[in-house]
């Protein structure tokens, strides 16, 4: 299982002539290893609500309808279908889905280690990760224009940082 303590999604957006940068807090999901790497898998859901810029404003703004509609759409979700690469580093292609819209994506990811000592209660195993996804694939938010100038863009980079305890099925 996922460890949200000791796990973040992070993301950054253009909003005019500078980033916004914002993190999820509400995290759950499990990452499973495989007797084979092509064999892991990872799923995740985020709570929408759980949504943390550090401006209550934009916050509400990003709950409602305009973006994600948490209300409607309470968690973004992700499958992994595919995984390649090696010990170091991993390529997860999976379906993120955002507002009832599924589009696959490809998570550039680094194998961070794993515990087996059961330092806190369990092992453990961590990865670090990056993609990128354009908010108009997934129906979030227009991208306004103010007279020349694009107010938010539209492509969105997502950073993950994740600490699971140990799913392992090598055994199953």
């Amino acid at each position: 299982m996922i460890d949200p303590a000791h796990s973040s999604v992070t993301f950054s957006v253009r909003h005019l002539m500078s980033k916004v940068r914002g993190r999820f807090t509400g995290i759950d999901g499990r990452i499973e290893l495989g007797a084979e790497l092509e064999s892991c898998t990872a799923t995740a859901s985020v709570a929408t609500a759980s949504v943390d810029t550090g401006t209550a404003m934009r916050d509400d703004d990003l709950r409602s309808d305009g973006f994600f509609d948490a209300e409607s759409y309470p968690t973004l979700t992700f499958t992994s279908t595919a995984v390649t690469g090696d010990a170091s580093r991993l390529t997860v292609v999976g379906d993120l889905t955002i507002r009832g819209v599924t589009q696959q994506v490809t998570v550039e990811a680094e194998f961070l280690g794993l515990d087996e000592s059961g330092l806190q209660g369990e092992p453990r195993i961590g990865f670090a990760g990056r993609t990128r996804v354009r908010r108009s694939d997934f129906g979030v938010g227009e991208s306004p224009v103010e007279g020349s100038r694009l107010v938010v863009g539209d492509v969105v980079d997502i950073e993950l940082d994740v600490e699971a305890a140990l799913e392992d099925v090598r055994a199953a």
